[in-house]
């Protein structure tokens, strides 16, 4: 658990609340509850991860809060949902994994990063690796679904919350698996998704790991 509250200057100072082991709505309801009313009473939005077992302890012990989809674990979904599409692209291609000299291998780090951060020798590896072959085109597609995905959290929230609610509406109907996946995925949390934007998720109280 780690305390996501700004300074009285504004800026985020992360501060580790708590490590506990265990990975279950179990183990995050109790320690809730351990923790007594007066700190309950003080997380007004809790960030979490896709898991649902932590929906079910905050909806138990944090009545007055509201659950968001924490940024982080949306955009890791993204991301695994392109490298399985690379995966999946390189087996058809060659009939098994990848190799050194395959240009989706030798893109892999850069698929992972955000467009923004990319140099333009990045950007024209990208290029050169999606136009080697027609197949690749759908590594191509998830890679701008992700990154519109990733782009939500660098809007301003009114504008964000309307994109994510249209990305809600896309993401199931695409043609390649592991985006529709994704989107079902998102689709399931409509409301914590969006939330993240409608509660200003920068000002997060504090989320679980």
């Amino acid at each position: 658990m780690v305390d996501l509250a700004r300074d009285p200057t504004g800026k985020i100072r992360a501060r580790l609340l708590d490590l506990v082991p265990g990975r279950s709505g179990k183990v995050y309801k109790t320690w809730l509850h351990d923790h007594g009313d007066a700190f309950r009473a003080q997380v007004k939005v809790a960030p979490r991860d896709p898991f649902h077992g932590y929906k079910n302890a905050i909806d138990d012990q944090l009545e007055d809060a509201t659950a968001v989809l924490d940024a982080f674990h949306v955009v890791k979904l993204a991301t695994a949902a392109v490298d399985e599409v690379r995966r999946r692209v390189q087996q058809d291609i060659h009939g098994h994994r990848g190799r050194k000299n395959d240009p989706l291998d030798r893109i892999c780090n850069i698929l992972r990063a955000g467009k923004e951060n990319l140099t333009p020798r990045q950007h024209a590896r990208l290029e050169w690796a999606f136009l080697a072959d027609k197949q690749r085109v759908e590594v191509e597609v998830a890679w701008h679904c992700a990154q519109q995905l990733r782009s939500v959290y660098h809007q301003p929230h009114r504008v964000a919350g309307r994109i994510a609610i249209e990305l809600l509406d896309s993401f199931p109907t695409c043609p390649i698996p592991q985006i529709a996946r994704l989107g079902r995925t998102l689709n399931r949390f409509q409301e914590a998704f969006p939330g993240y934007f409608t509660t200003g998720g920068e000002r997060a109280r504090w989320v679980m790991r």
